[in-house]
């Protein structure tokens, strides 16, 4: 089982070995033992994303009924127009950020929910760049982690988006 990152290096390492490679340009480590929590286990920081929602009054449900699947495409001149809302200190946010607060903020100010209510972003991220030492390039399993950011409906819809991108 891998993510989508070294499922691309396994089989450009399996093509390699088809086009008559002796041995793969990375080999392939096993090196679970990095992923395994502390001994004993301690906790460093808040871990938001698994917290149990409140069902307070009001809260949004939205049943699978009354969804749309739309696609849009955003190139370099649509980014470019959300970029212009972000300070100049933020002009280096990566392109996934610029799209996921803006998406965030404008899916908030459409469902229209209780403003005190927390909305929250959940993202599936290749979590590899933040071990020390680094995850060896032949690891090819899962290292993944979800990035939470969590804000208050009244915020997201009001403040500027810049506030928001530090996802």
């Amino acid at each position: 089982m891998c993510d989508g990152t070294r499922m691309v290096k396994f089989m450009t390492t399996w093509s390699e070995m088809t086009r008559g490679a002796l041995t793969p340009s990375t080999l392939p480590v096993w090196q679970r033992e990095l992923l395994s929590a502390r001994d004993p286990p301690r906790v460093t920081c808040n871990h938001c994303e698994y917290d149990e929602v409140a069902d307070n009054e009001g809260t949004i449900t939205i049943s699978s009924d009354d969804m749309t699947q739309r696609s849009f495409f955003f190139g370099p001149a649509e980014v470019t127009a959300l970029r212009r809302f972000s300070p100049m200190h933020l002009q280096h946010c990566t392109t996934f950020d610029v799209l996921t607060a803006s998406i965030w903020r404008c899916r908030t100010i459409a469902l229209q929910p209780n403003l005190k209510e927390d909305m929250r972003i959940i993202c599936v991220m290749d979590a590899r760049s933040k071990f020390n030492p680094p995850i060896h390039l032949g690891y090819y399993g899962n290292v993944l982690t979800f990035a939470t950011a969590i804000s208050t409906a009244q915020d997201l819809c009001n403040k500027p988006l810049s506030t928001h991108w530090s996802l």
